[in-house]
């Protein structure tokens, strides 16, 4: 017996058209929908015109386990079994990572069907640094918990994508002036792709101020990464490296500043070489 195979499908955070035409020919003809929320999934089909053929059955974080067995065997049994979440791509803070593993486990074909995300959606339109990000899910909702994992983020040089809710913004972003500091830059964006879409970015404590009136809608939050810093011995060391290769002290300083960000004055870095050599 032929086995089928599991889709994940990345559907659209807001606006309908945003889904991709694999999505489309998905929602069409696969044997089962599992959905994080089956009204959702068949408004979704409903605005593009299409009529499921197969089963939709709701797939969330409660029943997840549960489920996973049978569409293994649905899987193994030839059904061709879509994953959808509520918006954007499953698995990402969204059910469908035990099925995926459970069907790769088995030996059984898992594709994905591109599209949206909340999470690259926020970091492209924030203008902040996007080479290097984490994903950090949603933010804790207990202030202890919360307050240590924004310790956590105090030496991040990585940019950061959160989720948060927005009767907990104002909350979580008073608590990151308290921790890291208030001019770190931010931006909180909200409904994205939707009508009421709003980009807001500042400083940790400027949107802090902004959110304490109150906040509606899906919110995800972009934080800078902690700005590096070296210590002062380890940067008069790569200096002196530079010039017993032949630079000029002068010099040597000047490039050292240049690949440290956050370090001290080139001045500052030239007199602590003449006090490392006196």
């Amino acid at each position: 017996m032929t086995p089928g195979k599991l889709l994940i499908g990345a559907t659209p955070l807001g606006q309908p058209t945003d889904a991709s035409t694999r999505l489309v020919t998905a929602l069409r003809t696969a044997d089962i929908i599992a959905a994080e929320d089956t009204r959702r999934v068949r408004g979704l089909a409903q605005s593009l015109e299409v009529t499921p053929s197969g089963r939709v059955l709701s797939f969330f974080d409660q029943n997840e386990a549960s489920r996973v067995p049978g569409l293994v065997d649905e899987i193994k049994a030839g059904a061709t079994v879509l994953v959808v979440s509520d918006a954007g791509m499953p698995l990402i803070n969204d059910p469908g990572y035990r099925l995926v593993t459970a069907c790769v486990e088995a030996g059984l074909p898992v594709s994905c069907l591109p599209g949206p995300s909340a999470v690259t959606t926020a970091l492209a339109v924030s203008g902040l640094a996007s080479d290097r990000f984490c994903f950090e899910g949603f933010a804790p909702r207990k202030p202890g918990a919360r307050h240590t994992w924004l310790q956590t983020l105090a030496d991040e040089t990585r940019t950061c994508v959160f989720f948060e809710s927005p009767r907990r913004l104002a909350e979580t972003l008073r608590d990151a002036v308290a921790v890291l500091g208030p001019q770190r830059r931010v931006v909180v964006c909200r409904e994205l792709t939707k009508i009421h879409e709003e980009i807001r970015r500042g400083t940790l404590a400027e949107l802090a101020g902004w959110a304490a009136d109150g906040v509606l809608g899906e919110i995800t939050v972009v934080l800078a990464g902690a700005t590096p810093t070296a210590d002062l011995p380890t940067l008069v060391a790569e200096v002196e490296e530079l010039v017993d290769a032949g630079a000029r002290v002068k010099d040597a300083c000047a490039q050292v500043i240049a690949e440290h960000p956050g370090a001290p004055s080139r001045r500052e870095l030239y007199d602590a070489v003449l006090r490392a050599r006196g």
